[in-house]
């Protein structure tokens, strides 16, 4: 039994460095693709340069201006859709819970629409006015996304109260995120309903996921949200493999499940709101990825945390490199990229024989 337990150990190592190895190098291979793919064509030695402000001006203002901060956004995007994914599975042991349970990501676009309609010119009541609808949501560059991270705080929280006074159940959780996402759809949809057709259409657009927003500002911070979370995660993991085990075992190990969720779900649903609010709607990303790392290394979050990051920064570079060679020098929005590329592959894995029931 020892030497069986010593050769699965053995196994098991080597499983996770080599995932961890394949996931590292595809990291640096899309990364590096991604800084010579577009409209101004670069070489492999030209962006490598350019990226530490060596070679032509032209080159290193493309590189360093516009590629790196995107592709900074999508690694960072990436890892923290996932991980916020894998968490919110974790805890309400769902597999198909994702930044919609909460209401999060619809919450989001309500919040958006508030500024693209109603405040800055796009509602029907100041007209069909062009000049007054740019000065109006040009007036502060962060509005739309202040005030969609604002809503999707104000959903969490809700949320998140709501079950606090009930027990704190996953399916507590579940059915009050549902119940509260209808409600700023309808919202969502009033707006739209009376807007200008500039309102509607600059609304719309901001629904599509695009890399091409960020900044190396919205990057630190997106960055920085997601960074302190994870360590939260991470000093929180051996709870979650209670958790996988039920609460009643969880409990019996001193976890308080209650707390456990609740600050789950609030951190996840926080790195969830930021990228949203910065980036607009991407989805498919915190289900795919966790699914993926799982079926692969198993369930162990000690393994799973940092696969499953790797892996979102795989999918999102990925998508981002694909979005740019379809457009052929205009990027689609992101966010239609990964419904693409998840929706047959999430169908895989729930028609798959060994399904995930986590």
């Amino acid at each position: 039994m020892d030497d069986f337990s010593r050769t699965q150990r053995i196994k098991t190592r080597r499983r996770n460095i080599i995932a961890f190895s394949v996931l590292s190098l595809l990291i640096l291979l899309l990364f590096f693709s991604g800084l010579m793919v577009g409209s101004s064509h670069l070489s492999l030695s030209e962006s490598f340069l350019a990226l530490f402000g060596q070679g032509e001006n032209t080159a290193i203002r493309i590189v360093q201006q516009i590629r790196l901060p995107r592709l900074l956004a999508a690694l960072i995007a990436g890892m923290g859709l996932s991980i916020s994914g894998l968490i919110m599975q974790s805890t309400l042991k769902n597999p198909m819970a994702s930044p919609s349970t909460l209401g999060v990501s619809n919450a989001a676009v309500f919040g958006a629409n508030l500024v693209l309609i109603a405040i800055s010119g796009g509602y029907v009541a100041s007209g069909n006015n062009v000049q007054n609808y740019v000065a109006g949501s040009l007036l502060n560059p962060f509005a739309t996304s202040s005030m969609a991270f604002l809503f999707a705080m104000i959903s969490t929280l809700i949320v998140l109260g709501l079950c606090r006074l009930r027990s704190f159940s996953s399916e507590t959780v579940v059915l009050a995120g549902i119940a509260l996402g209808t409600v700023w759809t309808a919202l969502t949809t009033l707006l739209q309903f009376y807007a200008t057709d500039i309102g509607l259409s600059a609304a719309v657009v901001w629904t599509f996921g695009d890399l091409g927003r960020a900044t190396y500002e919205t990057d630190w911070i997106m960055l920085g949200v997601t960074g302190v979370s994870t360590l939260i995660f991470i000093l929180l993991q051996w709870r979650y493999n209670a958790l996988a085990n039920g609460d009643d075992v969880a409990k019996s190990l001193g976890i308080r499940v209650s707390w456990l969720r609740f600050i789950s779900l609030l951190l996840s649903s926080l790195i969830c709101a930021v990228i949203v609010s910065y980036l607009g709607i991407i989805g498919f990303v915190g289900i795919i990825c966790p699914h993926a790392m799982k079926r692969i290394l198993g369930r162990n979050h000690k393994v799973l945390i940092p696969a499953s990051l790797l892996a979102g920064g795989v999918l999102l570079l990925f998508a981002d490199l694909v979005s740019r060679l379809i457009g052929n020098g205009t990027a689609i929005p992101i966010g239609a990229v990964t419904s693409l590329l998840g929706g047959p592959f999430f169908l895989y894995l729930i028609f798959a024989k060994k399904g995930d029931k986590a």
